[in-house]
């Protein structure tokens, strides 16, 4: 009966499955754990239908294998659905399987992982499937800041399917043989008389640059468990636990000469937050979320000291690194994972304010500029913040402020802090001086360096202890490690409450 378990659909099910470019899912399984850890579970479930001939037709298994492994030594549960059986469709004992281990998973305290590959739910079965979505998108709920949940998209996923990864923390896709849709192309064409295909609509590179639905578009299954094991190791268990500390061998001293001349000399000239990034943590250990989407914000985890954290930087190199409503999203999200699971938070800050336009205030830039800051306020985690040049308007109080409960507030020499750019303010303070001037032009460029040695500094800031330091570019790296180090023991709480509201 295992053997027969073990071979799902059958030879030719299992070849056409390698033709399209995909793994089985027990195969899928054998990449992404431990050599020999994996223990299975409910091998021998089948579905309870008589309907439409299904009688006849049962699987063990029933198109998913669940059960137990670890990933370099640490315990996770999974589920991974089998496509050569009934196409992976979700029934009511399919779904139940997925449970049983979600629920062991909240008990024991360690992640999930889900493997998806399905057509969606068991049409035969009608409503009892849909319940069994249902089921699973409320454990979801429930574990949701209690484990980590992290969702592979290796087949198609569509239709109730879907919710069930975008409940979880982290969704990754493979480039042209995974899809994500609530209807289906033909659904759409006969609705909205759109012609469109799969990848276009719901493609890994779809979701990765243009709805921020995927974290990860992955080359192909390999990367995809590549990524996972990448991204698992960043995490702890569970919401109890802090992340795995791993020793570096990049010296905590280390200090980086090309630091102190990154920032241009012209205000407005960018530069590549990254090289920042890199230039500070422990080497080579970046690995960034979002990629393709909302580029204008950079988030990502990194070591710094050997210890996890989580990175939230503005990318003055794309949109001059102005927030906007994806951005604001896209940073929220990150930063209220990392506070669930007790991951340190580090801002580089150069915003020049919000992204004006009625694109965006129709939108609704402003509730998902809220979005980042009630993330950053409620984040109880350690946070320190480096200000690297702007820190402009409202966007300053935003990326993590000394009055949203940021801990360390560092500023470079080249930090700007003020209501708004010295033009712009010297064109509003000024306005009648200007007018009335012989040469206006002459004047405002007078003004404006007037007021950008008065205020386009970090030091009035300093001098209120709302930035705790000015410090040298090069020496981030151990300023920000021993920073850290004196907050591993911080403890932060919120009023007592079911939950807060944020502006969703």
């Amino acid at each position: 009966m295992r053997a027969e378990a073990a071979k799902g659909g059958g030879d030719k099910r299992i070849e056409a499955q390698h033709k399209k470019g995909k793994l089985t899912a027990r195969e899928r399984i054998e990449l992404l754990v431990d050599p020999h850890s994996f223990e299975e579970f409910d091998t021998f479930v089948t579905h309870r239908s008589s309907d439409f001939g299904l009688a006849e037709k049962k699987i063990l298994g029933d198109g998913v294998v669940t059960g137990c492994g670890k990933i370099n030594g640490r315990l996770v549960y999974l589920f991974s659905q089998d496509f050569t059986v009934f196409g992976g469709s979700l029934s009511e004992a399919h779904a139940e399987k997925i449970c049983k281990i979600m629920k062991m998973a909240m008990k024991v305290g360690a992640p999930v992982i889900g493997l998806n590959d399905s057509g969606g739910a068991r049409i035969q079965e009608g409503v009892v499937s849909l319940g069994g979505y249902a089921d699973i998108f409320l454990l979801n709920t429930l574990a949701s800041g209690v484990v980590p949940q992290i969702s592979a998209i290796l087949g198609p996923c569509a239709g109730g399917a879907v919710y069930s990864p975008a409940i979880t923390d982290f969704t990754l896709m493979t480039k042209g043989t995974s899809y994500m849709f609530v209807t289906g192309p033909n659904v759409v064409k006969t609705v909205t008389h759109e012609q469109v295909t799969s990848e276009e609509l719901g493609g890994a590179m779809v979701h990765a640059s243009k709805s921020g639905v995927s974290h990860f578009a992955c080359e192909n299954e390999a990367d995809v468990i590549d990524k996972l094991k990448r991204l698992l190791s960043y995490m702890p268990q569970n919401n109890c636990e802090d992340a795995p500390f791993i020793e570096t061998n990049d010296p905590l001293d280390r200090q980086d000469e090309r630091l102190n001349a990154i920032i241009p000399e012209n205000p407005n000239q960018p530069y590549d937050i990254k090289e920042v990034i890199n230039s500070v943590i422990d080497e080579g250990t970046f690995l960034e979320v979002h990629e393709e989407f909302a580029q204008n914000i950079v988030v990502g985890f990194a070591r710094l000291g050997g210890r996890s954290i989580g990175i939230i930087a503005n990318q003055p190199a794309v949109m001059a690194g102005v927030l906007d409503i994806n951005s604001s999203a896209k940073g929220a999200r990150f930063i209220r994972f990392c506070d669930c699971f007790n991951i340190p938070l580090l801002t580089f800050e150069d915003v020049p304010g919000f992204m004006p336009g009625t694109d965006q205030e129709h939108g609704g830039i402003i509730k998902n500029g809220a979005k980042l800051l009630y993330a950053y306020c409620e984040a109880t985690v350690p946070k320190i913040t480096v200000i690297t040049r702007k820190a402009y308007g409202g966007a300053y109080d935003v990326m993590n402020s000394k009055h949203v409960r940021g801990d360390m507030n560092y500023a470079w020499p080249s930090a700007e802090i003020a209501v708004m750019g010295a033009k712009g303010a010297v064109e509003i303070i000024f306005k009648g001086d200007i007018a009335n001037a012989a040469d206006p032009e002459a004047e405002v460029q007078k003004k404006t360096d007037d007021y950008a040695d008065k205020f386009a500094h970090p030091y009035i800031a300093a001098a209120r202890g709302y930035v705790d330091d000015v410090i040298e570019p090069k020496s981030t790296r151990p300023r920000l490690i021993r920073a850290f180090e004196m907050l591993e023991t911080k403890k932060d709480t919120n009023p007592p409450k079911k939950h807060g509201n944020i502006p969703l």
